[in-house]
């Protein structure tokens, strides 16, 4: 895996990695802008207790814990809003890394859009229920590499293999790989959890399973494809 992320990394300053980075960033943090401005809009106009101070204490802890889940979420939203631009990063590097490859399967934007929201959904659902362990030192940082590397590894090998595998195919390579694959989400992971690194998250995991999932197609029994 070391080879394929070098690879990836290599090819960062690549135009077609630019402008996805730059347009899933600007779209991850407006999402997340509306999110908190209507999360604070209702807890300033919900009132639980009649008592001023209380209420303000609530106000002030359902902020922070907020802030927290957003920047928790960070990563994983990100790959659900690029999720209909990484078609670009793919390309990019199946045309500097395999040009030999035939023009991928068509996969309709509307698709890409439908699985962005259905992941969006799903890791917002996994990471409150995994909230309460948060709050727990050391366990908080192994739940979140866990949970979050096994969805956003799912995420980013569906998104990928889709365009050159069948359904079948797909399902398949999955099953036959999970360790890989979840071992793959743990990186792409770690890397989320630093600083200024995960802004360069989308690109980076899509053109480092764009190479995984080459070698791993390339093993795939034919009657599977």
């Amino acid at each position: 895996m070391i080879r394929e992320l070098s690879r990836a990394v290599g090819q960062l300053p690549d135009p077609a990695f630019t402008r996805v980075l730059i347009l899933s960033a600007l779209g991850t943090i407006g999402l997340f802008v509306a999110l908190l401005f209507g999360f604070g809009w209702l807890l300033a106009h919900t009132s639980l207790f009649s008592i001023p101070w209380v209420e303000t204490g609530i106000d002030l802890l359902g902020g922070v814990a907020g802030l927290a889940l957003a920047w928790l979420m960070f990563p994983a939203v990100m790959v659900a809003v690029s999720s209909t631009l990484l078609d670009g990063i793919v390309d990019a590097v199946e045309r500097r890394h395999y040009p030999h490859l035939p023009a991928p399967r068509p996969v309709p934007v509307w698709r890409s859009a439908l699985e962005g929201l259905k992941f969006l959904g799903l890791i917002v659902l996994a990471n409150l229920l995994a909230l309460p362990f948060y709050f727990v030192p050391v366990v908080n940082l192994f739940v979140w590499i866990v949970v979050n590397g096994y969805l956003i590894g799912r995420e980013y090998f569906e998104l990928v293999a889709i365009r050159r595998l069948t359904p079948m195919g797909v399902k398949f390579l999955r099953n036959e790989r999970r360790m890989g694959l979840f071992a793959a989400g743990i990186i792409i992971a770690f890397l989320s959890s630093l600083p200024l690194v995960n802004l360069l998250v989308p690109v980076l995991a899509a053109a480092f399973m764009a190479h995984l999932v080459e070698g791993m197609r390339r093993e795939l029994p034919a009657a599977a494809a």
